[in-house]
């Protein structure tokens, strides 16, 4: 299923597209996790659009370990082999998951940003897949600048109300303003079927168009990290935050928080 060619595609552009990888049955588990999980969402849970009082576009994460459906994908599908497989990783680590809904008629762009800025994680080897659980038209999927997972650079992260977060940490740097300026970016999108998963490198910069769908848009993401992941606090805000987290600069993440899944 997943093919050489594939797996240089993930490594030189960034992001790739695996059709049919997820069979519909953990589709089903998923989406009953995701109600679950939204109607009593953790103290992380964030909505960035409204429209008379109605949550139009909202986000939750870190609850695998309390929600039965999404521990069971995690550790019972396949999701971690395929994992392994693009990373070229012998093990692999859970990082964490993250839901995002936009609703019928919502409006708001996802700001393009880069997840790694945000995460307490260095290193090379990771990946992160969204799944959508609805049918997603080409033009409400997650857009992905191609290579850019080569740019060696990190970006001072973007919170999706659309502000940065403030800078503390010397390395990172704004990010371009791709939106004005989409012709000087290899941009690519796809449309999504049920089944079907965008897996991205957390280097990898992208964005996301409000949602054109004539349904739902919801997405459950997973993140997994490789061989040489290891941790790091930032100076800045971290997002998720992990506060219970002790591990120390440069460690590997093996813990708790972050349980090796597959170790070959």
């Amino acid at each position: 299923m997943i093919s050489n060619r594939i797996i240089k595609d993930y490594n030189n552009n960034g992001v790739v597209v695996l059709r049919n990888v997820v069979p519909k049955k953990w589709i089903t588990i998923l989406k009953r996790g995701l109600k679950k999980n939204f109607q009593n969402p953790s103290k992380y849970k964030c909505v960035y659009e409204k429209n008379n009082k109605k949550e139009l576009f909202y986000d939750d994460y870190c609850n695998w370990n309390k929600i039965d459906e999404y521990k069971k994908f995690i550790f019972e599908s396949d999701i971690g082999k395929i994992a392994q497989k693009l990373m070229q990783s012998n093990k692999v680590n859970v990082f964490h998951e993250h839901v995002l809904v936009k609703e019928i008629g919502s409006k708001k762009r996802t700001p393009w940003h880069q997840d790694q800025s945000y995460y307490c994680v260095n290193g090379k080897d990771n990946c992160s897949f969204w799944i959508p659980l609805d049918e997603v038209n080409k033009n409400s999927s997650p857009e992905f600048v191609i290579g850019s997972n080569k740019w060696n650079k990190q970006f001072l992260p973007t919170k999706f109300f659309g502000h940065s977060y403030d800078q503390k940490d010397g390395e990172f740097q704004n990010i371009p303003d791709i939106e004005s300026k989409r012709t000087k970016y290899k941009i690519k999108s796809w449309k999504m079927n049920i089944g079907d998963a965008v897996v991205f490198n957390f280097s990898t910069v992208h964005g996301a168009p409000a949602n054109r769908s004539k349904n739902r848009r919801r997405a459950f993401s997973i993140r997994f990290t490789g061989d040489d992941a290891t941790y790091i606090k930032r100076k800045g805000e971290m997002s998720p935050p992990f506060p219970h987290v002790k591990l120390k600069k440069g460690q590997a993440l093996d813990s708790k928080t972050f349980p090796v899944l597959i170790s070959s």
